[in-house]
């Protein structure tokens, strides 16, 4: 079984596929993780004339023991610059294998990111796409960082996801959007708890309606 869930930064889409995974005992990809880790590769290079060639470079040179280090990936920092290389097409492409042989193992698998069931996954059993407004993905993205000790800028964190957003919305190489059978979870007034529950429940769902058929 394959799972794909879709959906902006700090919706939730990683949380809820982390316990979806859980709950079915499936393995679980970050694939947002993967740009985040070429991202942080290029670092500092955004005016190089070289950039785009530095992270296809990194694309194709990256290494699962790359994404080890979740708490630097996650930084905000490195979420920008996920966003920078993900609008380049032959780093989408380098890890487009990758992500596809995760989802095609035996078993099946859960991934979340921005383009799974569009087109990563474009054939997975199910496919969520979770939304949050702007506010509350910004909240959540703040209180994550002030629990690892870090200090928060709330209004430049709003307006990072809202220039994220923008980009992510106009690169022509993504899946922004939610793919037409993807089932919409809104998780703005949800809980952590009362999120998962919404998924579980929307799994179940597809699944029995595919047993019906």
């Amino acid at each position: 079984m394959i799972i794909a869930v879709d959906g902006p930064a700090a919706s939730g889409k990683g949380t809820l596929a982390s316990g979806l995974a859980r709950h079915y005992q499936l393995p679980h990809l970050d694939t947002g993780l993967l740009y985040r880790a070429v991202g942080q590769a290029v670092d500092g290079l955004e005016d190089d004339p070289e950039f785009e060639a530095a992270a296809i470079a990194a694309a194709q040179a990256l290494d699962p023991s790359q994404l080890d280090n979740a708490e630097a990936l996650t930084a905000a920092r490195a979420g920008v610059m996920a966003s920078k290389v993900a609008v380049i097409g032959p780093v989408r492409e380098a890890l487009f294998e990758f992500q596809r042989s995760f989802a095609l193992q035996d078993g099946g698998a859960v991934l979340d990111g921005r383009d799974i069931g569009t087109r990563i996954c474009p054939d997975a059993d199910v496919k969520l796409f979770i939304r949050a407004d702007s506010k509350a993905r910004m909240e959540r993205r703040a209180r994550q960082l002030e629990q690892r000790g870090q200090r928060v800028d709330r209004y430049a964190l709003y307006h990072q996801i809202e220039e994220r957003d923008a980009r992510d919305m106009a690169n022509p190489h993504g899946g922004f959007y939610k793919a037409d059978d993807a089932v919409l979870l809104d998780t703005t007034q949800l809980g952590i708890e009362a999120a998962l529950q919404a998924a579980v429940a929307i799994v179940d769902e597809a699944l029995a309606s595919r047993n019906r058929v």
